[in-house]
C-alpha cells in the first residue's frame, strides 16, 4: 500500500483539494485498496476547521465530496507513517523538514515537481484563484499517480 500525505499551510485549501482529487483519481482507476491518502497543515491556525468553502465548491463542481474533512497539523510521526509527504510550495517544504526533523529517507516532495511545470501551487487563500489551483492540483495528482503506479511495474 502506498501512503500519501498532502501538506499545505492551513489544510483547508490546497492540501485537502489534493487529498480528495487523488482519492477520486485512485477510485476511478480501481486502485483504492492500494492507497491511503490524507492531508495535513504545517501551521496550527486552522486545526479543526472544515475545508474552506470556495475550495469545497471547486471540488463539488467536479463531483468530488470532501464532507467531514477537518484540518489537522503535520506531526513528526507522520514521516514514519507515510511513504510520500507532498507539499504545495517551498515554504511548506521548509516547514515539513523542520517538523519531520529532516528528510533522511527522501519522502518530502513538492506536488508540481511531478509535472513538467515544477514549482509552487499558488495559495488560493491569498490569490482568490481557485480555478488555477484546481488545474495545478489536478495535473500534479495525475502525474503523481502515474509516477507511483509506473514505479510499481
Amino acid at each position: 500500500m502506498t501512503r500519501i500525505l498532502f501538506v499545505c499551510h492551513g489544510n483547508i485549501c490546497r492540501s485537502p483539494m489534493a487529498e480528495f482529487v487523488m482519492k477520486d483519481l485512485v477510485r476511478k482507476a480501481g486502485l483504492e485498496a492500494q492507497f491511503h491518502i490524507e492531508s495535513a497543515a504545517t501551521s496550527t491556525e486552522e486545526i479543526g476547521n472544515p475545508v474552506y468553502p470556495p475550495a469545497r465548491r471547486k471540488l463539488a463542481e467536479h463531483g468530488i465530496d470532501c464532507a467531514g474533512k477537518t484540518a489537522r497539523q503535520l506531526a513528526n510521526a507522520d514521516y514514519d507513517q507515510f511513504d510520500l509527504l507532498i507539499g504545495m510550495d517551498q515554504a511548506n517544504l521548509r516547514n515539513m523538514h523542520r517538523i519531520c526533523g529532516g528528510d533522511f529517507a527522501g519522502k518530502l516532495h513538492l506536488l508540481m515537481d511531478y509535472t513538467d511545470r515544477p514549482g509552487d501551487v499558488a495559495d488560493p487563500w491569498y490569490t482568490g484563484d481557485f480555478e488555477t489551483t484546481w488545474r495545478d492540483v489536478l495535473a500534479g495528482c495525475e502525474d503523481l499517480l502515474r509516477a507511483v503506479t509506473e514505479e510499481r511495474l
